[in-house]
């Protein structure tokens, strides 16, 4: 039998928090962690102490399986070589790590040769192949995710174009899954499990600012537009978010309009940054990139984490001994 998300990173459920910079802080991953998914902390472009300071935060936090995710291509390769070296020194062998598109080869055996689980989300067959080869469970983005997409292909006919060419490699369907009955129909096409962001971005634990829950709780997938726009800090890339101004008119000045701080440290946004607006950021909200999937319809409140990781539970794979459990508790109810 193929092994399961659950198995393959030691959680109970097969369920992946996305890394999301600035909305998934050491809280939300914790917290996701802790209620027996993977949660996972977004590294973005920390290096150094700030990272460091982050790495210490999200071990203290929780014992209990959890990632970090590392962009190769917005911090590019010395950078990100840097990064996964802070990462495997500073961390204990439970902490997984997780890239948003492919790195290059030598990264990718440096963390298998540690012993660490290995994530890849991946937008085309060719890297997803790829990623399989080194070993990397792999996430199949499809365009109806948030965020920067890296592909154009839908989830249903990623991940079942990938099954084709991978009958025995872990996958994981991302885009659009916003209720169980969605990751169902993931399941279905031949996905192992699945990966929440919108969900995740209303939860209690999200730094997400405010107004950017109260947005996502408030839109349906009318709402949301892929674009380019928002290429300041990470160019190159179509994203999908909630229609803003700035989305309407992609002429507007590119002036400063808000201040951010991260890991105490502060800085100004500008008009079209890629960076999304956390609670510790002012200004213009209602024009900063506020990345949505199409599950938004499906995401109609604050809630807790451990909340989102229950409401998914009951469809989702778990481990072995788990699935012995409900086969045992099944035969004795009889």
């Amino acid at each position: 039998m193929r092994p399961t998300l659950a198995d393959v990173l030691g959680v109970d459920v097969s369920l992946l928090q996305s890394g999301m910079g600035g909305v998934a802080g050491t809280e939300l991953a914790c917290a996701v962690s802790n209620a027996g998914a993977a949660g996972c902390v977004g590294g973005y472009k920390l290096a150094g102490g700030a990272l460091s300071a982050m790495l210490a935060r999200l071990t203290e936090g929780t014992d209990r399986p959890v990632g970090v995710n590392l962009i190769p291509e917005v911090v590019g390769p010395d950078e990100l070589r840097r990064q996964v070296a802070q990462v495997l020194d500073e961390t204990p062998v439970h902490v997984h790590v997780s890239f948003f598109g492919m790195p290059e080869d030598a990264v990718l055996t440096r963390v298998a040769a540690a012993g660490r689980a290995l994530v890849v989300q991946v937008g085309s067959v060719t890297d997803g192949v790829h990623a399989a080869e080194r070993g990397a469970v792999v996430v199949a983005q499809g365009v109806e995710a948030g965020g920067h997409l890296l592909g154009t292909a839908r989830r249903g006919e990623l991940v079942a174009a990938l099954r084709a060419q991978l009958p025995d490699a872990c996958l994981v369907a991302s885009g659009g899954i916003g209720s169980p009955a969605e990751a169902g129909r993931a399941l279905a096409a031949g996905a192992d499990g699945v990966l929440l962001g919108t969900a995740f971005v209303v939860a209690r634990e999200s730094r997400a600012h405010s107004h950017f829950k109260a947005a996502v709780t408030a839109a349906d997938e009318s709402d949301t537009v892929i674009t380019d726009v928002y290429e300041i800090g990470w160019p190159g890339r179509r994203h999908r978010v909630l229609a803003t101004a700035a989305t309407a008119d992609p002429e507007q000045p590119r002036k400063f309009i808000g201040r951010t701080v991260v890991e105490g440290k502060p800085y100004l946004v500008p008009r079209f940054g890629a960076a999304v607006p956390t609670d510790a950021t002012t200004g213009r909200i209602e024009e900063m990139a506020m990345y949505c999937g199409l599950s938004c319809g499906a995401v109609s409140e604050e809630v807790s984490a451990a909340d989102v990781v229950a409401e998914f539970a009951h469809i989702l794979p778990g481990t072995e001994a788990a699935r012995n459990e409900k086969r045992v508790e099944s035969h004795v109810s009889r």
